[in-house]
């Protein structure tokens, strides 16, 4: 098996549609060998436990209403693009993720990492979920087979969070300044959304030298 370590955020809409073209990818080469692992990068590490209004978060980072809406219009044509309907409209707080990370970790432990993450971008995109509320996590976990009075303790409790933020810190020192970033076999990085084609591409290579 090859590694391939991804790094993301939940409420990043690249990594959604990056992670679309990369599925689709193992689905057109069910040969491939790919030992898949999502790792924790907060696009706002600073960002309040809260969260914050998701207008005046995109004002502040994108320098203004017209500027945000241009960026997300291009988003939005990349999501149709790979086949998603994103529904930026329903988004009313852009949460701190630390939790969501921490239930990605966890459902990895438990073999379902996958799913979780798929849940949590449909949950934030789709349906506009605060996916920063421990109870809406609760309810993902649930969905995904985790026990959900463990998930309940586990958020109570202050488990993983070093853990979580050790790993996102360590990234950053490795030189990583955005998501997503896929790491193959700890050794070629790519960055960005990436299209089936290359994916593909790199899926035959890899075989090829086995």
């Amino acid at each position: 098996m090859i590694k391939l370590d991804i790094l993301s955020d939940p409420i990043c809409p690249w990594c959604y549609i990056g992670k679309t073209y990369l599925d689709r990818a193992l689905q057109l080469n069910k040969n491939h060998n790919f030992l898949i692992e999502w790792h924790p990068y907060q696009l706002n590490p600073e960002m309040a436990p809260s969260g914050i209004d998701r207008r005046e978060y995109l004002e502040a980072k994108f320098g203004g209403k017209d500027r945000a809406i241009q960026v997300y219009l291009k988003i939005s044509e990349a999501a149709k693009e790979a086949g998603l309907i994103l529904d930026f409209s329903l988004i009313k707080r852009t949460p701190n993720t630390q939790n969501a990370h921490r239930l990605i970790h966890w459902a990895g432990l438990q073999g379902v990492q996958e799913q979780a993450v798929s849940e949590l971008f449909k949950a934030y995109f789709e349906q506009g979920l605060d996916i920063g509320n421990t109870s809406n996590l609760i309810m993902i976990a649930s969905s995904i087979g985790l026990n959900e009075n463990k998930t309940r303790e586990l958020f109570g409790s202050d488990t993983d969070i070093k853990n979580i933020l050790d790993r996102d810190k360590n990234s950053r020192m490795r030189g990583v300044t955005g998501v997503p970033t896929f790491i193959v076999a700890n050794t070629h990085v790519l960055t960005g959304a990436q299209p089936i084609a290359l994916w593909s591409k790199v899926i035959t290579e890899l075989l090829e030298q086995k």
